[in-house]
């Protein structure tokens, strides 16, 4: 326990009204006083209008606050005891060109901001500035606790990891999920006991219990019922196949796997819910209407300057329970090292955590089911690819990773990837310096002649065999063996 003392909070990425406005009234809310925010954003578009607007909200509840502005990124780290990040790269025409140039080659995202090629482009993006952070809080502010709440958070995280700088990723996707568990159950949500562990987007329920009864038997009764299984069939289909319940929506979850976008057909069975329940483009859409419907200082006075009931974000809990020493219990993405005995140490997981007087504690979990892991390394290895190449800036690297993209992979070719990956690269330069003067090298078709005669080499038997009698044999005879 840290005791009564002056905190300072920087967020870098503070242009983001909304969620800055949440975060600062969730903090002023809680027991910590004498709070010193830092808003911190390249542009000074934003961050001087959330200033006058967080005044007013301290000034109205006499609360020992106070609010800087700062554009430059060292400086609002320099001595902070928490750093929040929440920053986008590219903004809007980044999202735009994620979704635009992947559809023109048939991948069909709804949201692209944690896998498909958008997320691994958003991780691109990401990536050099997240290293940054961490290297300014090693030289600056290196008691300083990291609080990240940028996507594509698995691979963010894994590059904010750091033996000096204490981390963690904050999604609220378990909390959401279990407002629809005890929907679909009937069972108060602050009742339900459970462990949900795996990775960001893809943690896996495997406790989910009321007074010790099992609700599975009952959430799996639910799904067999239209009115229930229609609000979410692709989170519902992998329960019903995999066994488990899953921490993310149809509209994410369905880019994350090889079964529901892969065709028009797939996505008007599984994905056709409006917006965010499965509708291609649905992030650019959303993205545009925001922008369009409200101005920045509509947006600011939405609200006043009032205090409601915090939100159900982790961030100020947990800078609370370090703070006042009382223990606080959340799910929290960090670099594995065991927690999870089968999935890769080195990976980035979403499991249970708590954080204290002490920092932040991660909990261990055991074994995930082996299908439940299987899909989790599905995404682990393209995010592996992608963490290496925004690191190293390797063209080749990101091609990589494309390739094995589940939603990718089960549309595209080889050659379409390498194409699609170019393109994404050329369109998206000013935000990737780490690939300055490198590209993507084309790979051409090879022609084969239609009177080439096959090189004289070792060949596999099958094949050997499959050639000595394929003259022999008519189109009948030819098929598949006993």
């Amino acid at each position: 326990m840290r005791g009564s003392r002056h905190v300072r909070i920087a967020i870098i990425g503070a242009g983001s009204i909304v969620f800055t406005k949440t975060l600062i009234r969730d903090v002023l809310a809680g027991p910590v006083r004498d709070v010193e925010f830092v808003l911190m954003d390249p542009s000074t578009r934003r961050t001087p209008l959330l200033k006058q607007w967080a005044d007013a909200l301290i000034e109205a509840h006499g609360l020992p606050a106070s609010v800087t502005v700062e554009t430059d990124q060292a400086a609002a780290i320099a001595g902070s005891d928490y750093v929040i990040t929440t920053f986008q790269i590219g903004g809007l025409r980044a999202t735009e060109l994620d979704y635009q140039v992947p559809m023109r080659y048939g991948v069909d995202q709804c949201i692209g901001d944690t896998l498909a090629p958008g997320g691994i482009f958003r991780a691109l993006r990401g990536i050099p500035v997240a290293r940054s952070v961490v290297r300014d809080m090693a030289e600056r502010s290196s008691a300083a606790v990291l609080l990240n709440y940028t996507n594509p958070m698995d691979m963010i995280c894994w590059v904010l990891d750091d033996p000096v700088v204490p981390s963690v990723g904050l999604c609220h996707g378990t909390q959401v999920t279990l407002d629809l568990i005890a929907g679909y159950t009937g069972v108060p949500k602050d009742e339900i006991d459970f462990t949900a562990a795996g990775i960001n987007h893809m943690s896996w329920f495997v406790r989910l219990e009321h007074q010790g009864r099992d609700l599975y038997p009952l959430l799996r009764a639910r799904f067999e019922q239209p009115e229930y299984y229609v609000n979410e069939k692709v989170r519902g289909e992998m329960f019903r196949h995999f066994g488990y319940f899953m921490t993310e929506s149809t509209g994410h979850l369905s880019e994350y796997l090889p079964y529901f976008r892969k065709s028009a057909a797939a996505i008007e069975e599984y994905c056709d819910r409006p917006a965010f329940g499965g509708e291609s483009g649905a992030l650019v859409r959303w993205t545009r209407l925001v922008t369009a419907q409200y101005t920045d200082d509509d947006v600011l006075h939405e609200g006043g300057v009032d205090l409601p009931a915090r939100s159900h974000e982790y961030g100020p809990r947990i800078i609370e329970a370090i703070e006042t020493g009382v223990p606080f219990h959340f799910q929290g993405n960090h670099v594995n090292r065991g927690a999870i005995e089968n999935l890769p140490s080195d990976a980035c997981i979403e499991g249970p955590m708590y954080a204290d007087g002490a920092g932040l504690h991660s909990v261990q979990v055991g074994r995930l089911p082996d299908q439940c892991a299987a899909l989790n390394l599905s995404n682990i290895n393209v995010q592996r690819l992608a963490v290496a190449a925004g690191v190293l800036g390797d063209p080749e690297a990101v091609v990589h990773a494309c390739a094995l993209d589940p939603l990718t992979s089960a549309v595209l070719t080889l050659r379409e990837i390498r194409q699609m990956a170019s393109e994404m690269l050329e369109a998206q330069r000013e935000w990737l310096p780490q690939f300055e003067g490198r590209s993507i090298a084309p790979t051409p078709s090879i022609s084969i002649p239609a009177d080439v005669v096959p090189a004289e080499v070792p060949l596999d038997p099958a094949l050997s065999v499959a050639q000595r009698f394929g003259d022999v044999l008519s189109p009948k005879e030819t098929g598949p063996s006993d």
